[in-house]
């Protein structure tokens, strides 16, 4: 963080700012995206990454994983599988500056819209949503002193928070958790609760991790309904106290209508 000057009604205050530098994810010795995030939990946020975005299919095939700084940001090197690392070859493109879109380097319309897992979604009552909504600031240090970041958190099936990570990045920030959730078991029901917009790539990170419902602050897109549906993944947005939009929920879909709910 770092310190800024804010006037408040001809009051001169100090103001904190969120951090927010490059990181270069290093596989095998070559370099594979630089992404700008904010420089913690960096260790979750590469394997999150590699999870989210298929260059691993399991955790244990990375076999080791150090942070470095260098002049002009962090790198994050990535020890993987021989098997892993060619495929990433095969596949190879370029992701460097992505902090939004996430199709960035991608080479034509036919490699835009990935395949998508099929998971299970959870039982998801009204309350849970409700419940983590109302807990999720308290779980936000680096929003609360900055107002600058988005949080991730995973929540069981009551909506109690276990886990948050954040970062400048909403895409980040769910790297972040998958990475972080990869280390645990989740023998229990739960749900992944977002402090932004549902887009295509949150849903798609989601699925790829076997996380089954989500919830967003803000509005999903079309086309994460579109692949919510497909992925048979839970998907709630527009999350507000005592409000929130299901776009989707496999156990009461009928014809694709979205249900308000309010508390």
């Amino acid at each position: 963080m770092r310190l800024g000057t804010a006037n408040w009604g001809g009051t001169r205050v100090e103001d904190t700012l969120a951090a927010e530098i490059p990181v270069a994810l290093v596989y095998n010795g070559i370099s594979h995206a630089v992404m700008m995030a904010s420089p913690a939990d960096l260790a979750d946020f590469a394997l999150g990454f590699s999870l989210s975005e298929g260059i691993l299919a399991h955790p244990h095939e990375c076999y080791d994983l150090r942070v470095h700084e260098e002049a002009l940001g962090l790198a994050v090197h990535l020890e993987i599988a021989t098997q892993r690392l060619m495929e990433l070859k095969q596949r190879r493109r370029s992701l460097a500056g992505r902090t939004g879109c996430g199709l960035c380097g991608t080479e034509s319309l036919e490699q835009a819209i990935q395949p998508i897992a099929r998971v299970q979604a959870p039982p998801l009552s009204d309350s849970a949503i409700q419940h983590a909504l109302m807990a999720l600031a308290d779980h936000q240090p680096l929003q609360a002193a900055t107002g600058a970041s988005h949080g991730a958190a995973w929540c069981d099936a009551s909506g109690h928070i276990r886990l948050v990570r954040e970062d400048v990045g909403r895409h980040n920030a769910l790297d972040k958790l998958i990475g972080a959730l990869s280390a645990h078991s989740r023998n229990e029901d739960g749900f992944v609760l977002v402090s932004s917009r549902a887009s295509y790539e949150m849903v798609h990170k989601s699925a790829s991790a076997g996380i089954g419902a989500l919830v967003a602050v803000s509005a999903a897109t079309t086309l994460a309904v579109e692949l919510a549906r497909e992925a048979g993944l839970t998907l709630v947005g527009f999350a507000r106290p005592g409000r929130h939009v299901i776009y989707h929920h496999p156990a009461t879909a009928g014809a694709g209508s979205t249900a308000i709910v309010t508390g």
